[in-house]
């Protein structure tokens, strides 16, 4: 990296300033057990987005791994929720609750296992369809009327494999690498939405 680089890192990423106007969570399951599998997707996103920004999502506090970073402008919390996938809406609420974030401002990452490995899907809004961390958002939190990003991780080989099975299992190699390349894409994506501008993130990167 060079020192340009570093500094635009930094700058992009610098101490956050203000009150926080926005959240960002990316939607996994805590412990070794789960590290890199289906599900853990946004905690995946995190991760880029940790190292792109030049920041760690590694404080506990409002039942998650939470951080702070500047994006477009804003000031942002970022989390990991620590309440297994079934219950990611209780660090959500919690924490939007705490700093007056309203629904439309927090904006959630997660896997989606319609779209294949190597695709992204960006919605202003929506149903849960049938994804367990966004149905416990949604009923804890009030609403659906919040932004997401869903990043591909494949469907089940076929109809008998066990659900539960496939998404807490890991990608193979090409999945992974098909995986890997759209992170700079979920990346730019959620500074783009951070900064109001989600329908050039959808131009962009739904695909």
């Amino acid at each position: 990296m060079s020192i340009w680089d570093a500094f635009d890192r930094i700058s992009r990423g610098r101490e956050p300033q203000g009150k926080i106007e926005y959240i960002i969570a990316g939607l996994g399951n805590p412990g070794i057990q789960y590290e890199n599998s289906r599900h853990n997707a946004g905690f995946m996103a995190i991760a880029a987005l940790e190292e792109k920004y030049g920041f760690k999502a590694d404080r506990h506090k409002f039942k998650a791994l939470v951080g702070e970073v500047t994006l477009g402008g804003k000031r942002v919390l970022v989390m990991k929720p620590e309440t297994y996938m079934n219950n990611s809406g209780q660090a959500i609420e919690e924490a939007a609750g705490f700093y007056k974030i309203p629904l439309e401002n927090v904006l959630v990452i997660f896997d989606d296992i319609s779209l294949e490995p190597g695709h992204i899907r960006i919605r202003r809004k929506g149903s849960a369809g049938g994804h367990n961390g966004i149905k416990s958002i949604i009923a804890l939190c009030g609403g659906e009327d919040f932004p997401r990003i869903k990043i591909g991780v494949g469907a089940k080989p076929h109809p008998d494999y066990d659900l539960a099975d496939w998404v807490l299992g890991k990608f193979g190699e090409e999945q992974q690498k098909a995986f890997d390349s759209r992170l700079p894409d979920v990346c730019a994506a959620a500074e783009l939405i951070v900064k109001g501008e989600i329908s050039e993130a959808m131009n962009r990167y739904n695909k």
